[in-house]
């Protein structure tokens, strides 16, 4: 591992190219829908288009990352995205491009995400000293931040200047990228004794099950997780209304709290990322949930003309969101063994997808029926409760204590 951060280097170089892109075209995605709809329910279908298939798959994408050479699943993941990518684009040029060939595409590309994902997340104990991962995932932030900021802003100018194929092919080149940078880098395979004593798909998704529910401490982590998420889902779909009713403000308005959400999370990532953090990550997790609850509670708390407390609430939201995902990545990866790092986070990333769903079909009834303030609180207010409850749990507290060596 001694040339672990030159190695990273070419990595995130390639993996920075193929997420700025693919934010740039998600979001040129989002906006010619808008253009065609203006429906928010069809946007709404969009999302979970483009989340239910990597639900779906990711318990049985896990057994075969944690079975195959992660390297080429992450090529073949990102080469089957662009393909799919490169066939809408097509669609385009040739003029007959629907709304169900964007819903098809978005779920494609779901579908490649859930054997890349926990691929990506599964190599990287592999690559780097223990020590490391909490600021390795702060440095990931990092670059998925300046994707998030950077992204929208060339989204809306590209396909303002071009046709959306020439937008489209911007991630075929991405991802191009991608998979040349992984050419030039060695990613070892973990131990795989685990997969030849059983050899079974089912069994292998069952093994990986009872790893987390075996560790009483990480299945506590995730259950808080998990409820966390739940309640994430609808107030984060609810900021733009919350932007252009409640505050009344414009589009201009809701592109800055989108940025400065962006600008905080790089923040935070560039907080976890500078340097290897004493600290038990654990208790840093929950004071995030802590925190990120108070900033929704408070933004429903504020009146009409609090738009500027609204952006700073919104900056510590994105704060606390990268610092919540480092801490908790680096603690799976320091706590699984890394055969079976795959199946682990394609379960965590399915079973947490979940909440998202229900929270985006439930949208209408939480802006309709609670209204926009009230389900702010309400969900600010139960984050807050679960990030306390969750320093009842000491197994789960204690699991961090100390770094653990793991094979």
């Amino acid at each position: 591992m001694e040339n672990w951060k030159k190695v990273f280097a070419i990595i995130w170089a390639g993996q920075f190219i193929s997420i700025l892109s693919s934010t740039i075209v998600n979001f040129a995605i989002i906006l010619w829908i808008s253009i065609e709809t203006g429906s928010a329910e069809m946007l709404a279908w969009a999302a979970i288009a483009g989340m239910l298939p990597q639900a779906l798959l990711g318990p049985v994408s896990g057994v075969f990352v944690d079975r195959w050479n992660r390297k080429i699943v992450m090529i073949l993941s990102d080469s089957f995205i662009a393909f799919c990518t490169l066939i809408l684009a097509v669609l385009f040029w040739i003029g007959i491009a629907e709304m169900w060939h964007i819903f098809i595409l978005l779920g494609l590309r779901s579908a490649g995400s859930a054997f890349h994902m926990p691929a990506m997340q599964a190599s990287v104990p592999l690559l780097a000293p223990l020590e490391q991962l909490t600021r390795i995932a702060g440095i990931d932030n990092i670059i998925f931040s300046v994707g998030n900021i950077a992204g929208p802003a060339l989204g809306a100018l590209f396909l303002s200047i071009w046709d959306m194929q020439y937008v489209l092919l911007l991630d075929v080149v991405g991802a191009a990228v991608a998979c040349i940078s992984l050419v030039f880098v060695f990613i070892p395979n973990p131990d795989k004794n685990m997969q030849e004593e059983t050899g079974n798909v089912l069994r292998e998704m069952k093994t990986g099950i009872m790893i987390v529910l075996k560790n009483r401490g990480l299945s506590w982590i995730f259950l808080f997780s998990i409820s966390v998420m739940f309640f994430i889902m609808p107030v984060s779909v609810m900021f733009p209304l919350m932007t252009l009713n409640h505050f009344n403000g414009n589009a201009f308005q809701v592109s800055i709290i989108e940025a400065l959400w962006g600008a905080g999370a790089l923040i935070g990532g560039a907080v976890m990322g500078v340097k290897v953090y004493r600290v038990n990550r654990v208790v840093l997790v929950n004071l995030m949930y802590i925190l990120l609850g108070l900033t929704f509670l408070f933004s429903g708390m504020l009146s009409q003309d609090g738009f500027i407390l609204f952006a700073i609430l919104t900056a510590i939201g994105g704060i606390a969101g990268a610092v919540y995902n480092s801490a908790f990545t680096a603690i799976v990866q320091t706590n699984v063994e890394a055969a079976a790092l795959g199946r682990v986070f394609s379960m965590f990333y399915s079973i947490g997808i979940f909440p998202s769903l229900i929270g985006l079909v439930g949208i209408g009834f939480f802006a309709d029926n609670l209204g926009l303030t009230t389900s702010f609180i309400v969900c600010g207010t139960i984050m807050v409760l679960l990030g306390s409850l969750a320093f009842t749990t000491p197994t789960a507290i204690r699991i961090d204590r100390h770094e653990k060596k793991i094979s």
